[in-house]
């Protein structure tokens, strides 16, 4: 962030005359003027929702992530838009905030009742959790870890098409970790249930929260090691070895996905 940001669960001493409101309809993120509102209130706006989740504080001023209900109709400057047709639209300060606002509104919204015994769940103070009323059960907010990574053999990477893409794009292997794993057994899994192939010098690269809706991609780099590609074909299309001459259509820069396949092309043009 290019402004510093301060999380945390409650406000410490006065609150900012203004605050940023992320307010969520769903999987959709309320804009005014197609801006995050920056108001003292949400209730400025025409909206009645609450005082919402505290986030921190980015540069001077407090962040409030809040859930709207379903039929709340939107002011008359304001619009209902998700967050990947937001990026590059909204400043990247605010756009990672809403990403962080949305895990956690998408949080309290499916955890109410408690998952043990079915009882109203309440809000912790001091803590992002809620507690059940009856059993005690503490459920935290959800992240779901994920691996991605770029093989490479010599100056070509593997990509593939996932069936689960809206446009004829390729990207890194990816899947979530299963329970037991650590992050480089699942590395080595997904490349082989999906391609087929087996890897070897697995390192990390870096790491990206993914809010769609509440995972965390970990990113990482390995070197092909033997096999021939052979893909599972209820996850992919297509997947091949793809040069810096000979390059498909490609994640866009919001992904650690097109950081990867970029860092990789700056080290071999």
């Amino acid at each position: 962030m290019t402004r510093p940001f301060e999380p945390a669960i409650q406000a410490r001493g006065t609150r900012s005359e203004r605050a940023w409101w992320f307010a969520f309809s769903g999987d959709e993120l309320l804009v005014l003027d197609g801006e995050v509102p920056c108001v003292a209130d949400l209730a400025e706006t025409g909206l009645d929702a609450g005082p919402g989740h505290y986030l921190g504080r980015l540069g001077e001023l407090d962040c409030f992530a809040v859930g709207l209900e379903p039929e709340t109709a939107v002011p008359t400057r304001g619009a209902l838009e998700g967050l990947r047709r937001l990026f590059g639209r909204l400043d990247d300060d605010l756009y990672a905030l809403a990403g962080r606002a949305f895990q956690v509104v998408e949080w309290d919204r499916t955890h109410r009742f408690c998952g043990r015994c079915g009882s109203p769940t309440e809000d912790m103070d001091g803590a992002r959790a809620k507690r059940c009323a009856r059993c005690g059960h503490l459920a935290f907010p959800r992240l779901s870890p994920a691996v991605i990574v770029l093989v490479s053999r010599g100056r070509e990477m593997l990509l593939a098409r996932n069936r689960s893409f809206p446009l004829p794009m390729y990207s890194a292997v990816a899947g979530f970790v299963d329970p037991g794993e650590s992050l480089e057994e699942a590395v080595t899994r997904e490349v082989r249930e999906e391609v087929g192939i087996e890897v070897a010098h697995i390192r990390y690269f870096g790491s990206q929260p993914w809010p769609y809706p509440h995972s965390l991609m970990v990113g990482f780099t390995a070197r092909y090691a033997s096999g021939e590609i052979a893909i599972d074909e209820s996850e992919l299309l297509d997947a091949a070895w793809f040069s810096a001459e000979s390059l498909p259509e490609l994640p866009g820069k919001l992904s650690i996905a097109r950081s990867l396949i970029d860092s990789f092309l700056a080290r071999n043009p």
